[in-house]
């Protein structure tokens, strides 16, 4: 299975590996939906199929929506005896720093796998350039070297490689996770094997924990625009108050829409659980 955020080249990744010809997002825009397989094909004359996934900051869908879908999906096909040998994370080495929406959706991520799978978890970082490799490598090391990014993936056991981009590059990744033994990640046993809820995996427990994180940075938010609101009353400029008036409402709105979402996980994922075993359902009976 191939994650990562939005953007970071899963599907190229894929598409380099097994000649697929998945559709490729241009830019920032989100492009693949749904999870979805690559055709199978031979290396080291063992059959592969290489899992795609959504980005986990998805342009198109909340970021509950995409991390129930791929639990969902993971949980459907695990029900159905289809196992993981393991997990690429992508990660895009161009990028300056570390976003919070990126350490929340590897938080996130990292629960989903569970520690026992650490050690068949690849992180790759693509989109080397020539001209800033100086930079790159301090940034390679500051990822592999901090608690808040990949260093307890890595401390338990899992690799981070370089993609160059070619289709020896990636052949190289895939093959070192696929002489290793079936994994069950953290987010199947507890949902299948356990019986837990969505909410009560370790998974959905981190997304409640950093919607719960975003709200709260609203609400420090929200207090300082009702400060600069009344600061505004004792102003004669009419525009300056209606803007913070306006700015007050749309952060009050998404403060709602985050309780919203804490309040409805386990429904998103029972939806997307179901809606993809009506998918799979459908392509069985083509």
């Amino acid at each position: 299975s191939v994650m990562g955020l939005t953007g970071s080249g899963k599907s190229t990744f894929i598409n380099c590996a097994s000649e697929s010809d998945l559709v490729v997002g241009m830019g920032l825009e989100s492009c693949t939906v749904d999870v979805q397989s690559s055709k199978p094909f031979y290396l080291d004359e063992r059959m592969v199929t290489l899992i795609d996934t959504p980005g986990f900051d998805d342009t198109n869908r909340k970021e509950r929506e995409i991390i129930a879908h791929i639990s969902a999906y993971l949980a459907n096909t695990y029900e159905q005896g289809v196992k993981l040998t393991g997990v690429i994370y992508m990660h895009r080495i161009s990028d300056p720093r570390m976003t919070g929406t990126s350490m929340r959706n590897f938080r996130c991520f990292r629960e989903l796998c569970g520690k026992d799978a650490f050690k068949n978890i690849v992180i790759v970082t693509n989109m080397w350039r020539d001209d800033e490799l100086e930079v790159c490598n301090k940034r390679e090391s500051e990822l592999a070297a901090d608690d808040k990014f990949y260093k307890a993936v890595l401390e338990g056991g899992g690799k981070m490689v370089r993609h160059d981009g070619t289709a020896a590059s990636a052949k190289a990744i895939v093959r070192q996770l696929i002489n290793k033994g079936n994994v069950t990640l953290a987010g199947q046993r507890e949902i299948v094997d356990e019986h837990k809820e969505f909410s009560g995996t370790s998974a959905g427990k981190e997304l409640t924990r950093a919607l719960k994180e975003q709200a709260e940075e609203y609400d420090t938010e929200l207090r300082e625009l009702h400060a600069s609101l009344e600061a505004s009353t004792h102003d004669k400029d009419q525009e300056k108050r209606r803007v913070a008036q306006d700015d007050l409402e749309s952060k009050r709105e998404e403060i709602e829409k985050i309780k919203s979402r804490i309040e409805n996980i386990e429904q998103t994922f029972r939806t997307e659980k179901a809606r993809l075993l009506t998918i799979i359902a459908d392509m069985e009976a083509e």
